[in-house]
């Protein structure tokens, strides 16, 4: 009981220990971009996750999410996408500066988002290993993005990808077409009825790729991640053991 009590202690310092402070860059096309940075380590050689919301939601999917990762040794950048909403009472300041400057908020453009985040990191923050982490759509946006810009990213984590983007004139395979050229590691998950969204796109990777299903129903996108959810223990294994195969 004391050992558990020393690690529960060690674990809440650490965690007030991290740095966390919100920023704001801009994206391709002028809009700004706000993010939560979360940073553990101030050496720039570790590695350095940027955190990408589902549709409707913000960069408060992560704030739980990017703590726990911190503890796992990672810095972290949750990104609003001006494709979103709000979530957990954290506005999404990308989408309300993309409607006054009257640009379109779409998934599509979104892409313009990612990349100068990406691109922002891979400047400013990560001299070493930069991962891409996803949910829902903008989880397929960086398997496609980085599969044809290998240089954005060095691996991969999808949670709950899908070709979602016909309704905005993308063919069916899409995502799956440029799948076919990723070269990096790709960690993929989803809720269980959700495996049939991302299976062909799956299936046609050639890199060095790790999938879970959890046994239970599951949730959608990285907030299956959430202590709240009794099955979130599943998701971390498989997420940590991914996230740890290469450092």
């Amino acid at each position: 009981m004391k050992k558990v009590a020393l690690f529960l202690l060690f674990f809440s310092l650490f965690l007030q220990a991290a740095i966390k402070e919100t920023i704001h860059f801009k994206s391709l096309d002028g809009v700004t971009i706000t993010a939560d940075l979360y940073i553990a380590n101030l050496d720039k050689r570790t590695p350095f996750i940027v955190l990408f919301h589902r549709a409707g939601w913000s960069r408060g999917e992560y704030g739980e999410i990017a703590q726990k990762l911190n503890a796992l040794g990672f810095n972290c950048m949750a990104v609003d996408l001006r494709s979103g909403g709000e979530v957990l009472g954290v506005k999404n300041e990308t989408k309300l500066d993309a409607l006054l400057k009257h640009k379109p908020t779409t998934y599509i453009d979104a892409m313009k988002d990612i990349k100068a985040a990406l691109l922002y990191a891979r400047k400013h923050f990560a001299k070493g290993k930069l991962i891409a982490w996803g949910s829902s759509y903008s989880a397929a946006l960086i398997i496609k993005m980085v599969a044809d810009q290998k240089e954005l990213a060095d691996e991969v984590v999808s949670f709950s990808p899908g070709e979602y983007f016909t309704k905005f004139d993308k063919a069916p395979d899409w995502i799956k077409e440029s799948a076919k050229k990723l070269r990096v590691p790709i960690f993929i998950t989803s809720a269980k009825k959700e495996q049939s969204y991302w299976k062909p796109i799956y299936d046609v990777i050639h890199s060095k790729k790790y999938s879970y299903l959890p046994k239970t129903k599951g949730h959608h996108g990285s907030s299956s991640l959430w202590s709240r959810y009794s099955d979130s223990t599943g998701y971390w294994q498989a997420v940590k053991g991914f996230l740890r195969s290469d450092l």
